[in-house]
């Protein structure tokens, strides 16, 4: 099996693929091959089936076992070169509407978060609408102090972009952990509960929720959602209109009959 998978990393790695990605991937490979016990003669159709089907009863989200089918396709297809007589169709994911938190609740948010290292990787993730993987890989020679923008790279898909930063954090310094090296996605994600359930906030969010905030508060600003779409980097308008569903001025004014 160790070969199979030493070839899976070589594959992606020439492919240029993220070390995320790789790390998901090879994963994802490792388990589908434990399942079937590395017999590669069990590989069927009738097996994709059943192993989405062991992934849902160990209560794997539907974008989770899209990963799987991603990473057990790109295995057979490309590193074992199978021509394979069936498809590996992807999972229906539900479509629900982000958690975003309000403008006083960010501001609870951070009034409550007394450690300055953690007030400023909160306040970056909203500010400049980062993921919580791209805000722990931050470096001080991606930040553009004149421009007030920030250089992203190796972002989602492996595509660099550029986003805004905000004033107020220029005379802060970055994230580091006690042994100067970056922090965790995990620790990252630690600190952003800790300060949520010291504001009180009951809401099931996320660190995510950060940047599902950021584009909402865009909208409620009166920023035309075109040019929200092209900072967001979404390759489709219907990504990016989701946030007008949570941004609906007309609802909020109806009162209802009761």
């Amino acid at each position: 099996m160790q070969n199979y998978l030493l070839d899976l990393e070589r594959e992606l790695k020439y492919r240029n693929y993220s070390p995320r990605t790789i790390e998901v991937y090879i994963n994802c490979t490792e388990y589908f091959l434990k399942y079937i016990k590395n017999d590669l003669s069990k590989i069927s159709k009738e097996t994709i089936i059943d192993f989405t089907i062991h992934l849902q009863t160990k209560n794997k989200a539907p974008k989770t076992i899209n990963l799987y089918k991603d990473a057990i396709k790109f295995f057979l297809k490309e590193v074992l070169k199978l021509n394979l007589d069936f498809e590996i169709k992807l999972s229906k994911e539900a479509k629900k509407l982000p958690v975003v938190l309000s403008k006083e609740e960010i501001q609870k948010i951070l009034e409550n978060t007394n450690n300055p290292k953690h007030k400023l990787l909160l306040s970056l993730s909203y500010a400049s609408w980062l993921r919580v993987s791209e805000i722990i890989n931050l470096k001080v020679w991606d930040i553009n102090l004149e421009e007030l923008t920030i250089h992203i790279k190796w972002a989602k898909w492996n595509k660099d972009r550029i986003t805004v930063f905000s004033e107020k954090l220029k005379n802060d310094y970055l994230i580091e952990s006690e042994r100067w090296w970056k922090i965790t996605e995990r620790t990252a994600q630690i600190i952003f509960k800790n300060a949520l359930q010291k504001a009180w906030i009951k809401k099931e969010a996320s660190f995510h929720s950060l940047r599902h905030s950021f584009a909402t508060h865009l909208l409620e600003n009166g920023t035309d959602i075109r040019y929200i779409q092209e900072l967001l980097w979404h390759a489709s308008i219907k990504t990016t209109q989701i946030y007008t569903k949570v941004v609906n001025p007309n609802l909020k004014n109806i009162i209802s009959p009761l």
